[in-house]
């Protein structure tokens, strides 16, 4: 399956580490964000990688060439920061079956491959890993309500009364249809266009998005204290590990 990674932010709030470098070059225990995300994607069956790119996007071209670890690399450029349904359509030439998308700034230890088998299966026209958040935060993220199936009913972005503590954590698996409905969405009142946005189409449309809970843990590197918090949950999970 081909892997598309967001990865052109700047990476604003985490500066003083992204004063020289884009933000998926940040280091977390020794190795950048990016090679952290697509060494996940290769363990779960990455045959592609599609890297969106943009702020110094020549820094990670020159780091990477045309292939990671033998798994060949397609850059697509987005030339500004106008939200992840703007940033997947950028990818949209490049695709051409279902296929994973992950944020290029989340450290992931966790349960992606469940989301791939999901997707696989006839039924599923999406699948995404999510995970439950205390009530109080989970108006920072895309909150998701769902019905007793499991299936995603409804996705907000950022609200103020959330409907769930169910949110996105940044893995996704879809269909090309997720393309015709970013090309749907209107920009929000961020001057974005936002994935919930299309997602939200895609319900309406009659699709099925299954979610799926995560398993493990994760960390979405916004800032210079979540480097720090990733780093010591690896190297936590490195001396629990058993001696070979």
């Amino acid at each position: 399956m081909q892997a598309v990674v967001l990865a052109a932010g700047k990476g604003t709030r985490l500066r003083p580490l992204t004063d020289d470098k884009p933000k998926v070059l940040v280091e977390v225990d020794g190795n950048p964000l990016l090679e952290d995300v697509m060494d996940n994607l290769i363990e779960i069956g990455a045959t592609e990688f599609v890297l969106v790119v943009g702020y110094m996007k020549e820094k990670i071209i020159e780091r990477y060439g045309d292939e990671y670890k033998n798994i060949p690399i397609t850059y697509a450029h987005q030339r500004e920061q106008l939200g992840l349904a703007h940033a997947i359509l950028q990818a949209e030439p490049h695709i051409d079956d279902d296929f994973m998308l992950m944020l290029g700034d989340n450290v992931f230890r966790s349960n992606l491959g469940d989301v791939i088998n999901r997707q696989q299966e006839e039924r599923a026209d999406a699948a995404f890993l999510v995970e439950e958040v205390p009530y109080e935060e989970a108006s920072r993220y895309g909150v998701l309500d769902t019905n007793e199936y499991g299936e995603i009913v409804e996705v907000m972005e950022k609200p103020d009364d959330p409907p769930s503590n169910l949110v996105m954590t940044g893995f996704y698996t879809f269909t090309p249809e997720i393309f015709h409905a970013c090309h749907l969405v209107q920009p929000s009142d961020r001057g974005e266009y936002e994935l919930p946005d299309a997602i939200d189409l895609l319900i309406q449309s009659g699709r099925t998005i299954d979610a799926i809970r995560m398993g493990g843990w994760r960390i979405d590197v916004g800032y210079p204290e979540d480097r720090d918090r990733a780093e010591e949950r690896l190297t936590d999970a490195e001396v629990a590990a058993p001696a070979e």
